[in-house]
């Protein structure tokens, strides 16, 4: 008799959402295929994606917003099941998804939410959506290209997405809330009335306390209007309903599962539904009588019921894990404003007092909400600056109690001026709730760098803001343990890239050979090589395409235009302070349509031409040129654009030529090699339409001058740039940014952004204050000095480039013919066709942008 190994258990998962696809992760990583068979039922045509950053479907170019992907669940042993499940039978524990009948140990529903939709009259005409799923946003996008205004319904945080990405169409965008204020779910009057101001500064029309009665359409069925209540109306030709969601329970109420009375399947805290063998995740289950929308809480429930579907089918044992609620804190990036809600946001606890400041300047709004006693922070809002949101949440998670005045928790702090008290376990990753004890614990338990500290702990995986305080915290416990910790700039060099910088700035190393030969080993790598690069240019600013220096390139700066992924590359004039004569224009676009360039405005008010052959770079840039263009170098760590409103000149409410001090900053500036790339803009008044703020520097005009900001960017964890001086001339603006930029080009690390580098500043603002204000350290002639060479000796790359026949042949394909590569693939977007002379190019979706 043959004794057969029973098969293992099977769960099946209903759905392929965000949270549904961090079930099957949570049930992989507890149990391999030998002892769990696992299948998804995805009724969506793609697997899992990020639904958090749907937005930036939009963008150009679109980024990979999956999750998943079929090669990877095939690996870990998951079966993918495309089509919707129709039927659930409880008593025989089967599944069937279109027509084919699937049985299961245990099921997961992980079927979500839809949008809420009002029963309006009108509601099914043409150019009327929801804001979903990515098909959603394709029709979306397809119907902006004949539409002119959009309307979305709904100002809470999917409805002002939605709006973003009307307005990232083209389209003159409004927003209708039925509530007094945007964002009631998190917001109070005066937080939303802060947001609204800052919204309509943007262009984009508010419209609150709007109860929509009525679509209205037109001959050809398309929506032309809104009714409202007041007797209003508001005419639109493409509207979004971003009104709410429902969970989406008709299956599991279909098959016999307790639900809600408004809605919801219901579970208890393990996770488990009416029925013993059926749990429920997400948007669509309820806990406690709540819907949880956000996708934080749907994480821990999704780990909770993992654990306890693995409990149940015998592959784990132990006490069952619980899920008791989760906490609604968030914190946002809505059309560029920052957003951030914590705990009781509204005070909604008896007696609970509270503190606010608005602040109409800088159009920000923050308020705690405090105890009765007023010792402990029970929540809070910020609007516009949500700087100091992580420690905020980490007093009102911790319950410390408060130490200063609570007023301090939101005033921007003078010099000297009293910290947060700190918790002595902080909260280091909010999406994962992973505190400095569980990072300490992993780092003495053998963690040595960042990417195993977020395999132990999770921390770092979700918005990837706290990598920057990962990092932190691992050197500084790496040093309590008596380890070395070096921040070398790699095997070759034993030294940091500021010792390397002053190294080779004292020595006057001209050469790569000549600092490897004085200061390193080995041969040099891909880490170093671009590091020396980039300081050599820095210090003498010679052409980074000459023989001597081109090996030591990055693939951009190797060729002096950024690589995209298809193998062609983009071309990017400079167009200073974004101020550009009609002729410019028209020899851009003579450029474009001669190679066959796919154009896009970036947001640096710059002209992108992307798909260019390599062997056609410098025929390019000679007909540029010849118009009167010089790089814009984009494709280099170095000073990128000055951003510009238009300033006095044409605003009415401008009170500085913004536009001339942006291009007098920009000319000064170009060409500058730094430790990262740099960005500038220049806004003429408060309203702030050059978006100085979110700069490495930034200035902002004001009735007697100007407003120095430094240490803003973008990237993973944007950054406002704070104020370094005010009040100042159009000279002390230039004096005092030659300072600061050289001082940072002289002290920080390699790739390392401004913001990243003044946090990590030893004292900070006022030390940097007190180095390029006050000369602290003696030092103030020289980095202007050193500015004054880099201005003098400044040489358009292009120009150089095109004019010797030896660089000129770098960019040939091969070196004993003159012939193109018919590999490369070209590019055709939205209608910008390649021109008939490149009959042997085949389009190819348009690759990667610059900046």
């Amino acid at each position: 008799m043959t004794n057969r190994t029973p098969p293992p258990p099977h769960v099946i998962v209903i759905g392929n959402g965000m949270v549904g696809h961090r079930l099957v992760e949570q049930l992989r990583a507890q149990a391999d295929v030998h002892t769990l068979r696992v299948t998804v039922v995805s009724e969506e045509p793609r697997l899992a994606y990020d639904r958090v950053h749907l937005s930036s479907h939009f963008d150009d170019p679109r980024p990979d917003l999956a999750l998943a992907t079929e090669a990877g669940y095939t690996e870990s042993g998951v079966e993918v099941v495309y089509g919707k499940a129709e039927h659930v039978d409880l008593a025989a524990r089967t599944v069937t998804v279109d027509g084919r009948t699937l049985p299961y140990d245990a099921a997961v529903f992980a079927t979500g939410s839809i949008p809420f939709v009002p029963p309006l009259p009108g509601r099914f005409a043409k150019g009327v959506f929801v804001y979903r799923t990515l098909d959603d946003l394709d029709a979306i996008r397809e119907a902006a290209a004949h539409a002119t205004t959009g309307v979305v319904i709904g100002g809470g945080l999917l409805g002002l997405e939605a709006a973003g990405a009307l307005r990232k169409l083209g389209l003159d965008t409004h927003v209708v809330e039925f509530a007094p204020h945007l964002m009631p779910a998190q917001l109070d009057a005066e937080g939303g009335a802060t947001l609204r101001r800052t919204i309509e500064a943007m262009g984009i029309g508010v419209h609150v306390s709007k109860a929509t009665t009525e679509l209205t359409w037109n001959a050809a069925g398309r929506v032309s209007s809104l009714a409202f209540a007041d007797g209003t109306t508001l005419e639109t030709d493409l509207l979004v309903f971003s009104a709410g969601i429902r969970p989406r329970d008709d299956l599991a109420r279909a098959s016999g599962l307790d639900v809600g009375e408004r809605g919801g399947i219901r579970i208890d805290d393990t996770g488990r539904t009416s029925d013993p063998h059926v749990y429920a995740v997400g948007e669509c289950a309820l806990h406690d009588g709540r819907i949880y929308g956000l996708v934080a809480p749907g994480y821990q429930m999704a780990k909770v019921t993992a654990t306890n579907v693995l409990r149940e089918l015998g592959v784990l044992s132990g006490e069952p894990a619980h899920f008791r609620g989760a906490d609604l804190s968030t914190k946002l990036k809505l059309l560029g404003v920052e957003v951030g809600s914590f705990g009781d946001a509204k005070g909604v606890t008896p007696g609970s007092r509270s503190v606010s400041l608005s602040d109409n300047v800088r159009g920000t709004y923050s308020k705690v909400v405090l105890s009765p006693d007023g010792k402990a922070v029970l929540g809070g809002l910020l609007v516009g600056d949500t700087a100091r949101y992580s420690d905020l949440l980490d007093l009102t998670l911790s319950g410390t109690p408060l130490t200063v005045p609570p007023e301090t928790l939101i005033v921007p702090p003078l010099p000297g001026g009293a910290a947060l008290p700190a918790s002595a376990d902080a909260l280091i990753c909010s999406c994962e709730n992973v505190r400095t004890s569980a990072i300490c614990s992993a780092i003495e338990g053998g963690a040595r760098d960042v990417a195993t500290l977020k395999k132990c702990t999770s921390a770092g995986t979700g918005c990837g803001g706290c990598v920057p305080s990962l990092h932190g915290l691992l050197q500084t416990e790496l040093r309590r343990l008596g380890e070395t910790v070096t921040n070398h700039v790699c095997e070759h060099y034993a030294y940091s890239r500021q010792e390397l910088f002053d190294v080779i700035r004292v020595k006057g190393h001209t050469t790569w050979d000549e600092v490897l030969a004085a200061h390193g080993t080995g041969l040099g790598c891909e880490v170093c090589k671009p590091a020396v690069a980039s300081i050599l240019a820095s210090l003498h600013n010679e052409l980074i395409v000459k023989p001597q220096h081109a090996p030591l390139q990055d693939t951009n700066d190797a060729f002096l235009a950024n690589i995209q992924k298809n193998g062609t590359y983009s071309v990017m004039p400079r167009v200073p302070g974004g101020e550009i004569t009609a002729e410019g224009l028209i020899a851009i676009g003579a450029v474009a349509k001669k190679f066959g360039l796919y154009c896009k405005i970036t947001g640096g008010q710059r002209i992108d031409l992307l798909g260019a052959h390599r062997d056609d770079l410098p025929a390019i840039w000679e007909d540029l040129i010849a118009a009167g263009f010089e790089s814009g170098h984009a494709y280099g760590k170095s000073l990128r654009t000055v951003k510009s409103c238009v300033g006095s000149t044409w605003c009415r409410y401008g009170v500085q030529d913004s536009t001339s001090l942006a291009v007098r900053l920009e000319l000064r500036y170009r060409g500058l090699r730094s430790p990262h790339k740099l960005k500038s803009g220049v806004s003429g008044c408060t309203r702030e339409c050059a978006e100085a703020r979110s700069k490495d520097f930034g200035i902002i005009a004001t009735e007697k001058g100007w407003n120095v900001y430094v240490g803003g960017n973008g990237g993973v964890t944007p950054k406002h740039a704070v104020l370094l001086a005010g009040d100042l001339s159009e000279d002390e603006v230039v004096t005092l940014l030659d300072r600061y930029l050289m001082f940072y080009v002289r002290t920080a690390d390699r790739l390392q952004r401004t913001s990243t580098w003044l946090e990590n500043l030893d004292g900070g603002l006022e030390y940097l204050k007190s180095v390029i204000m006050d000369d602290r350290l003696g030092l103030c002639a020289e980095l202007e000095a050193e500015m004054a060479r880099h201005v003098a000796s400044y040489e358009d790359e292009w120009a150089a480039a095109v004019n010797d026949p030896s660089i000129r042949a770098r960019f040939r394909t091969f070196v004993n013919s003159d012939a193109r590569d018919d590999g490369v693939q070209w590019v055709d977007e939205r209608g910008q066709i390649r021109p008939a002379d490149y009959p042997q190019l085949t389009p190819l979706p348009m690759a990667g942008g610059d900046d």
